[in-house]
C-alpha cells in the first residue's frame, strides 16, 4: 500500500454561490491523497505498473472547468471521476480552498474536505 499527494495544484474556476463568483471566477488550490497499490511499480520503475500522477491531474483539471455553486460538490464529482477512470485507488482524500472568498471581511482561504 502506498500513499500518494498531489499539492496545490492551482486553478482559476468559476465556482460560487453567488452569480457574480460564476463570471468573474476565483482562484481555487486542490489538495489530493490517494490510497493504492504502490508495490509493483516500486519493483519494476514502470509508469504503467503505476498510477499516472499526469493522468490524475488532467481529471481534476477536467472537473475544475466545469461550473459549480458549492465547492462540495465539486470535491465529490473529483472524487467520483478518480474512482471511475483508476480502479486501483483505494481511497482518496480531495481538499478544495477557494482564495479570499466573498464572505463580507478579509479571509484567506476557505476549504472543503471530502473522502472515499
Amino acid at each position: 500500500m502506498g500513499l500518494i499527494e498531489i499539492e496545490g495544484m492551482h486553478f482559476y474556476a468559476y465556482h460560487g454561490h453567488f452569480e457574480t463568483e460564476q463570471i468573474v471566477g476565483n482562484d481555487f488550490i486542490v489538495d489530493l491523497q490517494i490510497d493504492t497499490d504502490c508495490n509493483k511499480a516500486a519493483i519494476s520503475d514502470d509508469l504503467d505498473d503505476a498510477l499516472n500522477y499526469q493522468a490524475v491531474y488532467t481529471v481534476i483539471k477536467n472537473v475544475m472547468s466545469i461550473k459549480s455553486r458549492l465547492l462540495e460538490n465539486v470535491a465529490q464529482r473529483i472524487l467520483d471521476a478518480l474512482f471511475a477512470d483508476f480502479p486501483n485507488i483505494e481511497k482518496a482524500r480531495v481538499k478544495i480552498s477557494k482564495m479570499n472568498p466573498p464572505m463580507g471581511g478579509e479571509i484567506e482561504k476557505v476549504s472543503v474536505t471530502l473522502s472515499q
